[in-house]
């Protein structure tokens, strides 16, 4: 593999891998704010109005920003069963075609997503609840996640077509 492709792929696989501990870390703020809300519901009979909302907010981004790093580590639904059956050449046009599909469908989400944040931005979107945050910080998760998922199929497609089988774990 070139040197400079090499460099790209080891760069989004290493700022996926960091944005993917990151979101792993969201859990440190996800389970304690669903404790405190569970405990002021039922034993104190007091709900908190903002305990489950920054737990849904939450959880978003935490499992978006977390799908990239997993695509590098092959943790997505797969068809093992007639994929590891393949020849080693079918194998790799398969995974060729899987990241066009991916890049694809990325583009489209890229495409539809990022005006709806935007227009949360412009609007100064919130949510209604008697908490209300404001929504954009959670909206922008989805447009960032996309990026973020093109940039690692582009990563994975040039290791499978380079010849580069080797995992790279940043």
């Amino acid at each position: 593999m070139p040197s400079v492709i090499r460099l790209y792929v080891h760069a989004v696989t290493a700022l996926n891998k960091a944005l993917f501990m990151l979101s792993a870390a969201l859990m440190a703020i996800i389970v304690p704010a669903m404790m405190v809300e569970v405990v002021s519901r039922y034993v104190f009979h007091a709900p908190t109005v903002w305990g489950m909302e920054l737990a849904v907010l939450l959880f978003g981004p935490y499992f978006l920003l977390g799908g990239p790093y997993l695509l590098h580590l092959g943790g997505h639904v797969n068809m093992d069963l007639f994929r590891n059956r393949m020849p080693p050449r079918a194998r790799a046009v398969a995974d060729a075609f899987s990241q066009i599909v991916i890049l694809f469908f990325c583009a489209v989400m890229l495409y539809y997503a990022t005006p709806l944040v935007l227009q949360s931005i412009e609007y100064r979107e919130t949510t209604f609840s008697a908490w209300n945050p404001p929504l954009w910080p959670y909206k922008i998760a989805v447009p960032l996640a996309m990026l973020l998922l093109a940039l690692q199929s582009l990563a994975e497609l040039a290791r499978t077509c380079l010849g580069d089988a080797r995992k790279e774990t940043a």
